[in-house]
């Protein structure tokens, strides 16, 4: 099939704009967003493999993993009530993204990552003090609205806020930020695991405080973007903060087109209605299936049970969340690639080489786990050469998947949305995200019990299907202004059947279609 690309500027209505120190400093507070999603599923599961955690909150499981050593290792963990502890933040992010896509699109995006941050804050404190079961699920599900809020309203931020050459690596600014988030969390779990007395995890859990104060702070001193000042009526305002983002004078052009952007949204009553229509089908179903693949890579898997993973496949507790450490480590270094390449390179080139690499590293680690775990679940002796193979290449899953998926899972579905439909559609992403992640969240502990080595063969099998996907509908969004996306879909082989001339007018803003680089399959 012939490749088709988007040469994006081959005229003189290339929007001018420079990447300033202000909009850089922006950007990298407004990511900070990311720090508290990442900080709770790192600390998630390492107080989860902490001893004094699990003797005082479930004691089954306690007892299952010390009193009887020979018990099958893929089942020790397989608990209802700890897969509920851990998965009931989730579906509570996903009801409050829903609630935060009216008060993004009415009040701006600073007041949602507000919001965030307080509930976060308060689910942080209730989880340290928690005295039973039912405070610990009460504070998991106030830290979910807080992330349901944080994740609904940063990438759209940092989207909106970025010049378009340089939107990729400003937006995966938030992925950055998740990374080091669990890369923190798997840290402080190492040494506070070590505290005698074994009130170690109220440090973890405790400890979450300090992200939600980052972004709660952030979120006061942010400036609003031009695109939600416009959509409030506050064009003379918008026109001077665009100018001061871009660096430049001359933004009569991008600015005309965000005012006709915003008078088309204001036409639309209800966006959620408006999302059916067969016009923003593919917006619809990129918002829906990228989330979805996402979590199917089996991601979630490795870094919320990293700890419990390793100390399954034989590392004692200290050396399971040193492992994880490592993993995070590698999670944060494969982020930082992918931000000088997203712009480079492409979404689709790095979606397809990362899918490549885990579906590999997937493979070998079904295959080496199979082979000494068996489906008994009792292995010998684990040799020491055995338990490295396994973390190099969970280590190398970890650095595909945080240069591909990771943060293009993010940054593409804030990318493409029109701005009537922006906050309903981003909503939808962060939900269908959520949900996902706790279905995930919900039945890995007793998938791994029934499926054994089984489980990563399942997650592999989801890697071709979604990389397939990549390779026929999704089109490349590199280097196209926000407000022109649309002609992406117009000239798509597949999309095209969806979206026709009358639907977005291209209103002549200079995006040239012809053949070239990094195009479509």
């Amino acid at each position: 099939m012939t490749a088709v690309g988007i040469a994006v500027g081959g005229s003189k209505k290339e929007y001018p704009g420079n990447l300033t120190l202000y909009v850089t400093l922006t950007c990298v507070v407004a990511a900070m967003g990311g720090l508290i999603f990442g900080y709770d599923i790192g600390i998630s599961g390492g107080v989860t493999s902490m001893d004094s955690f699990l003797r005082k909150f479930f004691p089954s499981v306690f007892r299952k993993k010390h009193e009887n050593q020979t018990t099958n290792q893929y089942c020790q963990y397989d608990s209802v009530t700890l897969t509920l502890f851990t998965s009931s933040l989730y579906l509570a992010a996903l009801l409050s993204s829903l609630v935060a896509s009216t008060v993004t699109r009415k009040f701006g995006r600073k007041l949602s990552m507000l919001f965030g941050g307080v509930l976060f804050c308060a689910g942080a404190i209730i989880n340290a003090a928690a005295k039973n079961v039912e405070m610990l699920i009460i504070g998991r599900i106030l830290l979910g609205f807080g992330i349901g809020f944080a994740n609904q309203s940063v990438p759209l931020y940092l989207s909106e806020m970025a010049p378009y050459k340089y939107r990729g690596a400003l937006n995966i600014g938030f992925q950055l930020s998740i990374t080091i988030g669990i890369l923190i969390a798997n840290v402080l779990n190492y040494f506070f695991a070590k505290i005698k007395g074994g009130w170690g995890w109220r440090l973890s859990l405790g400890g979450a405080v300090v992200p939600a104060l980052i972004i709660s702070v952030g979120s006061l001193i942010l400036p609003d973007t031009p695109n939600s000042m416009i959509e409030r009526g506050r064009n003379d305002e918008a026109r001077q903060q665009l100018k001061r983002i871009r660096g430049v004078e001359d933004i009569d052009e991008e600015f005309n087109d965000l005012v006709a952007a915003s008078d088309e949204s204001k036409k639309v009553q209800n966006p959620w209605t408006n999302l059916l229509k067969r016009k923003y089908r593919p917006h619809l179903s990129v918002a829906i299936l990228i989330p979805f693949f996402q979590q199917l890579t089996g991601i979630n898997v490795i870094m919320f049970y990293a700890p419990v993973l390793f100390n399954t496949i034989g590392f004692g507790s200290d050396a399971a969340l040193m492992s994880a450490v490592i993993t995070g480590c590698v999670n944060v270094a494969a982020t930082v690639v992918s931000i000088y390449g997203v712009d480079k390179w492409g979404r689709r080139f790095l979606f397809l080489e990362g899918g490549v690499q885990m579906f590999i590293c997937q493979a070998v680690v079904a295959a080496a786990i199979g082979a000494k775990f068996g489906v008994s679940g009792n292995p010998d002796e684990l040799p020491k050469w055995y338990a490295i193979v396994v973390v190099l290449f969970i280590c190398i899953y970890v650095a595909g998947f945080a240069w591909s998926w990771g943060p293009l899972g993010w940054l593409v579905p804030s990318e493409i949305f029109p701005l009537e439909i922006r906050s309903a559609a981003q909503s939808v992403n962060v939900s269908v995200n959520m949900f996902f992640t706790f279905v995930i969240a919900q039945v890995f502990l007793t998938m791994l019990c029934h499926m054994k080595f089984g489980l990563f063969i399942f997650f592999a099998f989801f890697v071709v299907v979604m990389s397939i996907f990549v390779a026929l509908f999704l089109p490349e969004t590199k280097g196209i202004p926000i407000e022109e996306m649309s002609q992406v879909w117009k000239k798509h082989w597949y999309w095209r059947r969806f979206v026709h001339d009358t639907d977005f007018p291209a209103k002549n803003r200079g995006v040239e279609m012809g053949k070239g680089g990094g195009g479509y399959a």
